[in-house]
């Protein structure tokens, strides 16, 4: 393997395989990115054996060949090079040369026919979406995923296709984000994926970037998206989805509208003096003065409150919950309002962005 080129070049693809890349590895070749040279075409490849990405780059010449060598110390020496510099990377033996000028670097690498192979399986059911669209799905969604969960099915987001709607869903069992897309285009039948937390955190990562329309090629056990010059896949979660619609709070009686900013101020306040873990406070409303009392205590019986106007339909209603699990959701309403909705029983909090109906937010109170 022989070939030169522009610093830029060679960097951007690194810098988007890096992210499957651990610092450590049991197995040595996992801390590797397999760089391939073929028919003008530069490949670089990340796996974690969960995950790979594959991000492609064009070279106007050069010897083609297969490499493997250390990620990160490629990426930290790409980075410090000079911009718009010129990089000359040959295979010498068992060593990886690179030249910048007046710098010089030989990297290890490991043999080529260890890294392993991510099997992808043949493909069942493909769709194409514009990225902006996925990249949304995911940006209102991904923040409720567990970490960690023995309920393992939840330390994912769920990708629900369903005729021509697409729906991602995301619970650590104390509450559940969901957000709702129609397609360009309706789906070839009725499919439910679930991707880890990590496959989903690097996929969101990759789409800040991407333009256009993306493909997503669904196999029996893995799901692949392609995204222009970079290709994403990730081994599915085994398991079956909780039945998120049974979820979401029915016959609803008492709503409140409040301004969001002014919300999100009197939340991060009152939080200041809750208990780090469970950040609880107490949420009550005066329906009839069309007043919500924010307040929380801590084991110093130290004391904060806060007092809102909102538009009250409905009675009055008085329940305890996580401030932050209140902060994420209304932090990713857009509108300038949201809603608080409940049962008679309060049991649940229904959250909704009053201009934008696509996503909705549920959070279960707690006991103070």
């Amino acid at each position: 393997m022989k070939f030169s080129v522009a610093r830029e070049t060679l960097l951007t693809p690194m810098s988007q395989v890096i992210g499957v890349i651990e610092r450590r590895q049991t197995l040595p070749i996992l801390s590797h990115v397999l760089i391939v040279l073929e028919e003008g075409r530069l490949s670089l490849t990340g796996t974690d054996l969960e995950i790979q990405l594959v991000a492609r780059a064009g070279v106007e010449a050069g010897e083609p060949g297969a490499v493997t060598v250390p990620a990160r110390k490629l990426l930290d020496i790409l980075r410090l090079l000079p911009e718009r510099s010129q990089v000359s990377v040959e295979l010498r033996e068992d060593r990886l040369a690179l030249r910048c000028g007046s710098s010089r670097f030989h990297l290890t690498t490991l043999p080529v026919e260890n890294y392993p192979a991510f099997d992808s399986g043949s493909v069942e059911l493909e769709v194409s979406l514009p990225s902006e669209c996925l990249r949304l799905a995911l940006d209102k969604t991904l923040f409720a995923m567990a970490q960690q969960d023995v309920r393992y099915y939840l330390n994912g987001l769920l990708l629900d296709f369903e005729g021509s709607t697409l729906r991602t869903v995301a619970s650590d069992g104390h509450r559940l984000a969901l957000f709702q897309e129609a397609l360009p285009a309706p789906f070839a039948g009725n499919r439910r994926l679930i991707v880890p937390r990590k496959g989903i955190q690097e996929l969101a990562r990759l789409l800040g970037d991407a333009d256009d329309t993306l493909t997503i090629q669904i196999s029996p056990n893995t799901v692949r998206v392609n995204l222009g010059s970079v290709s994403f896949s990730a081994k599915l979660i085994e398991g079956r989805f909780p039945d998120y619609q049974r979820v979401m709070p029915r016959e609803l009686n008492r709503s409140y509208r409040i301004d969001k900013d002014r919300f999100k101020g009197a939340l991060s306040r009152v939080s200041v003096l809750t208990v780090e873990k469970q950040k609880s406070i107490g949420l009550e409303v005066k329906a009839e003065e069309s007043v919500m009392i924010l307040n929380s205590q801590n084991a110093e019986l130290e004391e904060a409150e806060e007092r809102l106007e909102i538009q009250a339909e409905g009675g009055d209603i008085a329940v305890g919950f996580n401030a932050g699990y209140l902060l994420e959701a209304i932090g990713h309403a857009d509108s300038e309002h949201v809603l608080l909705s409940f049962t008679q029983a309060a049991n649940s909090c229904l959250i909704e962005d009053t201009v934008d109906q696509r996503f909705k937010y549920v959070v279960m109170p707690m006991r103070l």
